[in-house]
């Protein structure tokens, strides 16, 4: 990993606001820390009706919970459900149950992700790609029928988010190596490690950008769009190799955002016009 950084804007605006998402019901994956855990907040915080925190370990989520309620000072709006994005199980029981108990999503924002630290494998597939790509796209496409019946019953403009990451862009030559299989060549041993996260981010960007002509807003009633939150100071890389981290410590300390700084990234996704759909934004603006 070189040690060159690139600067990047710090302190985002809150484009995200009471008007916006007074009264509203928004689903955040991987709640329980980091960026999930600051963009509920501050959702809880603008007057959501509610907010599920989708989390792997409940625990952790309750605790994260009370973190919520003691900052904003509104009990009863966070909630936290079971979400293991490894097992598809798991996404079809939480799919399931946000379809029979929620009234309405105005927002499903996807932001849990994995960066193993050794080649795991889940569900049949290195556990980066069973998490990032395959379990994040089954969510969304179980909950896409309520979002496109949310917009028609409440009259809202559902969003599906999907936290990927601009570092992606810089792989080309690995993704032309995978490009023909990328699902069974990222298990390769020298991809599964140090490679497979941003190529993970890169198809989430491919998906997106196939799906969103496939299913325009006109049709659905939801937009879809890519975030991606810029470098932040988040336990994402906990599991990454001690070089690496040590790495990405002097990045942090030079340019790197705060959670709360990057979430309001994700949030932004959460209520952009249509104007975004099949976009990437970073920074809280549409990239291209």
């Amino acid at each position: 990993m070189a040690t060159a950084v690139h600067p990047q804007l710090r302190n985002l605006p809150l484009l995200a606001t009471v008007e916006t998402c007074s009264g509203g019901t928004y689903i955040v994956t991987g709640a329980n820390t980091g960026l999930g855990l600051e963009a509920a907040k501050h959702l809880v915080a603008l007057g959501a009706a509610k907010v599920i925190m989708g989390v792997r370990n409940i625990t952790a989520g309750e605790t994260a919970r009370a973190e919520i309620e003691a900052a904003t000072g509104k009990a009863n709006v966070a909630e936290v459900w079971m979400l293991d994005l490894s097992s598809y199980e798991s996404v079809k029981v939480f799919a399931q149950r946000a379809i029979a108990k929620l009234d309405r999503i105005d927002a499903l924002i996807e932001n849990a992700a994995v960066a193993a630290g050794q080649r795991t494998l889940a569900e049949g597939h290195l556990v980066t790609v069973t998490v990032n790509v395959i379990s994040t796209f089954l969510l969304a496409v179980l909950l896409l029928p309520k979002m496109s019946q949310s917009a028609q019953q409440s009259g809202i403009l559902p969003h599906l988010v999907v936290v990927t990451s601009g570092v992606s862009f810089g792989f080309e030559e690995d993704w032309n190596k995978i490009k023909d299989d990328p699902l069974v060549k990222l298990d390769d041993e020298e991809m599964a490690v140090m490679k497979a996260y941003p190529l993970s981010k890169l198809l989430e960007i491919m998906t997106i950008r196939h799906l969103a002509p496939l299913l325009p807003v006109s049709r659905t009633g939801v937009v879809m769009n890519l975030v991606c939150p810029g470098l932040c100071k988040t336990e994402l890389s906990r599991n990454a190799p001690p070089a690496f981290r040590e790495e990405l410590a002097i990045r942090h300390e030079k340019v790197g955002r705060t959670a709360e700084d990057g979430s309001r990234t994700l949030l932004y996704g959460a209520v952009a016009g249509k104007e975004s759909h099949g976009c990437f934004l970073d920074s809280c603006k549409i990239a291209e």
